[in-house]
């Protein structure tokens, strides 16, 4: 199993001299891979509760905000080698589709060939509608747009026609390094989110989830799999648990999870210190 981990890049602590290090230190740490969420704006007040905190706020510090995660690992894969850099989730049906193509297959081919697409609907309605966007209909959205990337991806000529975008004939370079396309992971627990995963994923990625809350979760991947004449063996298996320790990584192995994307939590120095010497054994155990 490979362990990556997730960093929440926040202002003010999160200035370009903790990213690049930490992206250097993680690397070196021997872990897989380094992910990051999406938040473009953010509001006081929402209409539904933040689904990864107990009292259902964005745990974000005051007058701070979220990094962007395509210039942030623009600067990160100038900075490590090999490092897996994915998104965790990029909120696709709020962005411009076109550009979204062009930023990731760019990063794609300055990196090397580094970069995980993990996709979702997200939580936030106001930032759906700041961006542009309706509410009710961001999931029929995300399938045209999934759609419509790997085109752009994949074909010398690309053009789409969709109830949500239409894209005349036109041509989109450099392509991604990665074959046929950079890896689409798709997260959400909904059968739409199962079925979503089946038709255009090359894997599932689950948040917040324990060995126990992913069996069922992974039983209806395998239904909705199974509907679209594919299966797990050309499919790869991603979990961010809230917590892990030997037994867990056990756990999720048993499973058939292949990536443990673990939570990095405080940016503050000490306290990243004593996470990557944790995250450094726990590499050890998934290795063993």
């Amino acid at each position: 199993m490979k362990i990556g981990v997730f960093a929440t890049f926040m202002s003010p602590l999160g200035t370009p001299q903790m990213v690049q290090e930490l992206g250097r230190r993680v690397e070196s740490a021997g872990l897989d891979s380094l992910w990051m969420g999406e938040h473009v704006v953010l509001f006081d007040e929402t209409e539904f509760p933040y689904p990864g905190s107990r009292d259902g706020k964005l745990p974000v510090p005051a007058g701070g905000g979220l990094l962007d995660t395509v210039a942030t690992f623009g600067f990160l894969a100038s900075a490590t080698t090999d490092l897996r850099l994915g998104t965790g989730i990029c909120l696709l049906p709020q962005r411009n589709p076109i550009y979204t193509a062009k930023e990731f297959a760019t990063l794609d081919w300055l990196s090397g060939g580094r970069i995980d697409f993990g996709i979702g609907v997200g939580w936030c309605k106001e930032e759906v509608i700041a961006c542009g966007y309706s509410w009710e209909d961001r999931g029929e959205r995300c399938d045209e747009f999934l759609a419509l990337l790997k085109r752009l991806w994949t074909e010398p000529v690309a053009s789409f026609e969709g109830q949500h975008f239409q894209l005349p004939p036109c041509r989109m370079d450099p392509k991604p390094v990665q074959s046929p396309h950079i890896p689409i992971l798709v997260g959400g627990h909904s059968k739409r989110a199962m079925r979503r995963a089946a038709e255009f994923g090359s894997g599932w990625y689950g948040f917040g989830l324990q060995p126990r809350q992913t069996a069922p979760i992974l039983a209806s991947l395998d239904a909705a799999l199974a509907a679209a004449g594919r299966s797990r063996e050309d499919f790869e298996i991603i979990v961010t648990p809230n917590t892990a320790d030997a037994d867990t990584i056990r756990e999720f192995a048993d499973l058939g999870v292949q990536r443990l994307v673990l939570h990095l939590g405080s940016q503050r120095p000490d306290a990243v210190d004593r996470r990557l010497s944790e995250l450094e054994k726990l590499v050890a155990i998934a290795g063993a």
